[in-house]
């Protein structure tokens, strides 16, 4: 009876022990919210792919940004110039050749803003008409010493050997040469004027460009792309013409800038010693020449010209320096 009882027992406290069965019941899920499109009309639009020339544009406005107030002042000078030579008729109305009578040697009024000369011919015409002869001469004589220079300076810098020494020691003996004497010899060869001037200047200025673009063959030539480019079966004409010379002539453009302003300065000279263009052309050696004359009583046709020389001068000098920086 005893042990019937403790069984019972045993059994009822186990049975107190055990949890009681749960029931799981499947909880409703709520039916997912249906989201309505968006329209992509009202999206942003992505920023198309920037291609070569947008970065090169990104850049160059970045630079322009970043330049410095000479700069500008310096190509505002060279686009105004610039702007005489294209269009002189737009900035006056005067002639530049035909002058006035009874208006001789006049003071700068509202009518003459640079006044008049000795024949009566408007100061300001004649400085603005005398730019495209200036401006031109200045350009021919940088092409001739650019394009023989640099083709010089390649062939030295890229064959080496005894071309290199036949071709160097020729610039050394041009580079011995004051450049304003060696023009005048030129210019007694082929003669007056403005054009035989400016092939004078040039042919003055090919030693310069020939040297500093051999240096800058040689150093690109020993490169290590370039030696690769080489190495990889590249032809001696490809390689120099897709790898030596772009990553040349960034030095010898910022002299071409340079010999710019020099070139003028050169025909300016040859200008005022008579050997340039002949009366009357407006040049503007040839002006600061004709009014030396009468510096004491009529100081602007002097004057005026030869600072329009300097600034030009000037202003090429300082392009060139910001592009030997990288920033023009």
């Amino acid at each position: 009876m005893s042990t019937t009882s403790s069984t019972a027992d045993l059994g009822a406290f186990v049975g107190a022990a055990q949890p009681a069965p749960q029931r799981y019941e499947r909880a409703a899920v709520a039916p997912a919210a249906v989201v309505a499109p968006t329209p992509t009309a009202f999206l942003p639009a992505a920023p198309p792919p920037r291609t070569r020339h947008s970065a090169w544009a990104h850049r160059a406005i970045q630079r322009a940004r970043s330049a410095p107030l000479s700069l500008w002042l310096a190509w505002g000078v060279i686009a105004l110039v610039a702007l005489w030579a294209v269009v002189p008729g737009v900035f006056t109305s005067y002639s530049a050749t035909v002058g006035v009578a009874g208006q001789q040697l006049q003071a700068p009024s509202a009518a003459h803003w640079l006044g008049t000369d000795a024949l009566g011919r408007d100061g300001y015409a004649r400085l603005v008409f005398g730019a495209v002869h200036s401006l031109s001469g200045a350009f021919l004589a940088v092409a001739v010493g650019l394009v023989l220079g640099t083709l010089l300076g390649v062939l030295a810098g890229s064959i080496g050997g005894w071309v290199e020494d036949v071709i160097m020691r020729t610039v050394d003996v041009l580079l011995s040469v004051p450049p304003l004497l060696l023009s005048l010899s030129i210019i007694i060869i082929l003669g007056f004027g403005t054009l035989n001037a400016a092939v004078a200047v040039g042919v003055a200025s090919v030693a310069s460009f020939a040297r500093l673009t051999r240096s800058e063959v040689v150093r690109v030539r020993r490169s290590e792309y370039v030696e690769a480019a080489f190495g990889s079966g590249g032809r001696f004409g490809a390689v120099l013409w897709r790898h030596v010379l772009p990553n040349s002539l960034t030095s010898v453009i910022a002299m071409a800038a340079l010999q710019f302003g020099s070139a003028i300065l050169s025909i300016s000279t040859l200008g005022f010693l008579g050997y340039g263009a002949p009366p009357p052309t407006p040049e503007w050696g040839l002006l600061i020449a004709e009014g030396r004359n009468y510096i004491a009583t009529a100081w602007w046709l002097t004057t005026v010209p030869g600072l329009v020389v300097v600034a030009v001068v000037l202003s090429a000098n300082r392009i060139s320096a910001a592009l030997t920086k990288g920033r023009a």
